[in-house]
């Protein structure tokens, strides 16, 4: 089933996704980490969280494992991910208006003037999200508990 987003507002659920994929990301390719842990480091509740999991699973962005040395480890393709991808795993395709529609034609396209305006948007929205990749979001310094960025000391 094709989910909509219409809402012009990220859904929590996306948050959290791409919360987890940029923190998966920064760890090692074989390190797992819990579902508690990742609650933690991501501020989500455990249990909205682990449906946020699953869906990212069946994407092919993470995968699971139960047990003693379970948890859950990003996949090659989650780490060369882009934001739109970890955000429309969770939330279907991205549609700023439902005149934008992939496979549907709006009736009033020809005559409304606010339709170039939001193809333009969707367009540029699109590109930023689809640029923006996991793996970069991950090398880059990350804020401390307190809210304020590390800072990286060169040589």
């Amino acid at each position: 089933m094709e989910r909509l987003n219409s809402s012009m507002q990220l859904t929590r659920a996306a948050d959290y996704a791409v919360r987890v994929m940029i923190h998966l990301a920064a760890r090692s390719t074989e390190e797992r980490l819990s579902l508690p842990a990742l609650a933690a480091a991501t501020d989500a509740p455990d249990s909205f969280l682990s449906k946020v999991l699953q869906a990212l699973s069946r994407a092919g962005l993470i995968s699971s494992r139960r047990g003693q040395s379970g948890g859950f480890q990003i996949s090659t393709q989650g780490r060369q991910a882009s934001m739109r991808a970890v955000i429309e795993a969770i939330d279907g395709p991205i549609c700023l208006n439902v005149c934008l529609v992939s496979g549907k034609s709006c009736r009033r396209k020809a005559q409304c003037p606010a339709h170039p305006v939001w193809e333009q948007a969707q367009l540029a929205m699109l590109e930023v999200l689809s640029k923006a990749m996991v793996a970069d979001l991950a090398s880059q310094p990350q804020p401390s508990r307190s809210g304020h960025r590390q800072l990286v000391h060169l040589p």
